[in-house]
């Protein structure tokens, strides 16, 4: 079982290790915190959106966020506010999740649909490059979540939320995508890579939820029970080996949107949980 370092979150999610703390969003506040190994918690920024919004960094170090129901990929600049770091307007509003490469490439996906129609899946992966220009890579995932990109920025992982798998891509040279193929046939949300090749991902097992440490070809090779939902996960520390897990109460008898509107108006559930793992941290984010 994991250690609990933080409480009184709404929903955690982005979980990304930066600068020798946690960062993460904190949804229902709008606000991104980082985190120390301590559990004490300072806001980084204030969003101006609701839920979802992921973060991320250029290769600068400035910050990224994604503000999903707008469409606006955001940059936070010295003076700590938030600017247009690139138009967006061609993708439409629905964005959710970001991972920016050692090279600066940038990639986002949306599309995110909570209630799609039999057989659809809307959802895309777009690029967005140094010289500001933007495309679509990637389209026909269902609910596309958390991303990693390999050490040798040649692959990209992407959560497929509602198909219940994790699917890989070859990344080219120019940033697009290409060779699509299911990396793990297991759901994942918030997702990290480790320096061994495996993905630890949120998930469930038959004895609840847990964070999963999974192998290419869909081998469980470990399991970090949790007592409630898990959103995202990373990798830091001191030595790269400190399994971080944002988790809050989710009820899989709930509705999607009972479950929401407890999580964002009702108790404060979230936390996040610490446990160690057997590889350190790897590849971006």
């Amino acid at each position: 079982m994991s250690d609990v370092l933080l409480t009184g979150l709404k929903i955690g999610e982005s979980a990304r290790w930066h600068e020798h703390r946690l960062w993460l969003a904190n949804w229902g506040t709008r606000q991104v915190l980082a985190v120390d190994l301590d559990g004490n918690a300072e806001v980084m920024a204030t969003a101006p959106t609701t839920l979802p919004f992921s973060i991320d960094w250029l290769p600068d170090g400035r910050l990224l966020v994604v503000a999903g129901p707008e469409g606006r990929l955001l940059r936070q600049e010295a003076d700590g506010s938030l600017t247009d770091h690139a138009d967006l307007t061609g993708l439409g509003a629905g964005l959710n999740e970001i991972v920016v490469t050692g090279r600066g490439d940038i990639y986002v996906n949306g599309g995110t649909d909570f209630h799609p129609g039999a057989g659809e899946a809307p959802g895309f992966v777009a690029l967005i490059r140094a010289d500001g220009s933007v495309r679509r890579v990637a389209d026909g995932l269902a609910f596309p979540n958390g991303m990693a990109v390999t050490p040798d920025e040649g692959t990209l992982i992407v959560s497929e939320s509602f198909a219940g798998r994790l699917t890989a891509f070859d990344i080219r040279p120019d940033g697009t995508l290409t060779g699509r193929r299911v990396w793990a046939p297991l759901p994942g949300d918030g997702i990290v890579l480790d320096a061994e090749g495996a993905v630890w991902t949120p998930g469930w097992t038959e004895r609840g939820p847990a964070c999963l440490r999974v192998a290419e070809g869909g081998e469980v090779l470990a399991t970090v029970p949790l007592d409630r939902a898990g959103f995202a996960c990373t990798l830091g520390g001191e030595d790269g080996r400190t399994l971080f897990t944002l988790a809050a109460d989710w009820r899989m008898a709930d509705g999607f949107e009972d479950n929401l509107e407890r999580l964002l108006t009702g108790p404060e559930t979230g936390q996040v949980c610490t446990a160690r793992a057997p590889a350190a941290h790897a590849g971006h984010p």
